[in-house]
């Protein structure tokens, strides 16, 4: 048997052939890494991911407090908030300064888990649901552990999200008030 023979014709053709597959190939993953980088829900899921991230930490700045470093738990609770749970933390801080230091506690937060609720992205609003532990510290006494649930909304000012509410959660069938 003879070793069969292309001939140029024939290399043209699986050429082109080729050419025409890598082409096709090249188009449908360009525009396909295209219309990936220009997908609105990339964007959204990483507003909802900065809001939580935002939301628990100041969810838990908001719950620790030490009364030998109150100025600088303070100002980090301010750091935290806008609107009007940040107006209500400054006009309060003196008064609740005085009972901190005078109770010398100290609360720790740790964040167990959350979720952002509601995301409005261009209105630059978010609620989160939080969970956390807070450990709180009174001298003579043991340490106690109270577990809760913390609904908060954040503004985004500035382009950062920041705490402008904080409230309990509702638990089992009690209605949201």
């Amino acid at each position: 048997m003879r070793p069969m023979r292309l001939t140029t014709r024939a290399v043209t053709a699986i050429a082109l052939a080729l050419t025409l597959v890598a082409g096709g190939f090249a188009a449908w993953a360009g525009w396909s890494w295209y219309d990936a980088a220009h997908d609105d829900s990339a964007a959204y899921a990483e507003q909802r991911d900065r809001a939580l991230a935002a939301g628990e930490q100041a969810v838990q700045n908001l719950n620790t407090l030490d009364h030998r470093d109150l100025d600088r738990g303070l100002d980090l609770w301010e750091s935290s908030t806008t609107g009007e749970l940040h107006d209500q933390l400054v006009d309060g801080r003196t008064e609740f300064a005085a009972q901190v230091k005078e109770a010398k506690t100290v609360t720790t937060a740790k964040v167990l888990s959350g979720a952002v609720t509601e995301l409005d992205d261009r209105a630059g609003r978010a609620r989160v649901l939080v969970a956390l532990r807070v450990t709180v510290r009174t001298p003579g006494e043991a340490s106690t552990d109270k577990d809760s649930r913390l609904l908060g909304e954040l503004t985004r000012t500035d382009g950062r999200w920041k705490l402008s509410a904080l409230g309990q959660a509702p638990v089992g069938g009690t209605p949201a008030g």
